[in-house]
């Protein structure tokens, strides 16, 4: 998997065993010809994890795999060249300038740490320091965006010649990051930080809850996760899924059935599209 699928991936994951037979973190809703699976994604795992029975179900059910990113026809230099060009820093800007001196001060601290270059983190916006720190911490607790669910379920897909879609493009996806002022992109980059304190305990909650499809436990990491920066999580949440609404809703009223992977924390919570698709008039039934 090249690098600029690991940082996009992990942009969105910046925040943050039940027996065999708990529900799964998949639901399905009906339309007059249709099925849609709203599946909920772990875009990093480790690497020897599976998916939850219930992503295979869905998937053997499924004619067309609808992601955040249609991953399968992402062009990997066009994207690099865009994150480049959105996250490096304007000539004679550097990061100590737009953060200060005493978080400049921990990023130097925490990129010692992880053996990343303080030469090249110089150069780059805040929001891409945070992706940087998170991309290495990840990796460094053993946990792969290879391994992810999209890329399992992108190898079946090729397997299967299935076909793809996606429900934004990567310039809408990362626009919510690169359109926050200067100051909010700095407290991301503290939030990025702090969190690495809690990283490891933190996923093994994430993955708890999402293997088992626990709704309730999702949907308070996601209130507990707003809370503390609506700023971020507006654009990066909310607002997103507003915009993929209509299009689920159109895959409702057609003769295919699809799987949609998101972001576990899209589903879940107020304002989560399953709260959004009910009040539509589309309940769900979660899959074992």
């Amino acid at each position: 998997m090249g690098r600029t699928k690991s940082r996009w991936l992990l942009a969105l994951s910046l925040f943050g065993c039940l027996s065999a037979h708990a529900a799964g973190p998949v639901w399905a809703l009906h339309g007059a010809h249709s099925t849609v699976y709203l599946a909920g994604s772990v875009h990093v795992l480790p690497a020897d994890e599976k998916l939850p029975a219930a992503f295979d179900k869905a998937y053997a059910d499924s004619d067309k795999l609808v992601m955040e990113i249609d991953l399968a026809n992402l062009d990997e230099m066009q994207a690099a060249g865009w994150m480049a060009e959105h996250g490096t820093l304007a000539p004679g800007e550097r990061l100590q300038t737009l953060v200060g001196a005493q978080t400049y001060a921990r990023v130097t601290t925490v990129a010692a740490q992880l053996q990343l270059p303080m030469a090249m983190l110089d150069h780059q916006a805040p929001w891409m320091v945070g992706i940087e720190i998170s991309d290495k911490a990840y990796e460094q607790a053993g946990y792969r965006p290879e391994q992810g669910v999209e890329e399992q379920l992108l190898a079946r897909v090729r397997a299967d010649h299935k076909a793809t879609a996606g429900l934004e493009t990567l310039q809408q996806q990362l626009g919510g990051l690169i359109a926050l002022s200067p100051q909010d992109q700095a407290h991301l980059l503290e939030q990025c930080m702090d969190d690495l304190q809690t990283l490891e305990a933190d996923m093994k909650d994430v993955l708890t809850a999402w293997r088992g499809g626990d709704a309730a436990r999702l949907g308070s990491l996601l209130s507990a996760e707003y809370d503390s920066f609506p700023a971020l999580y507006r654009p990066l949440v909310t607002d997103r899924n507003q915009r993929w609404l209509p299009q689920i809703e159109q895959l409702l009223k057609g003769n295919e059935n699809a799987m949609v992977v998101v972001g576990s924390l899209h589903l879940v919570g107020k304002g989560g599209l399953l709260e959004l698709l009910r009040k539509d008039g589309y309940p769900s039934s979660q899959l074992n």
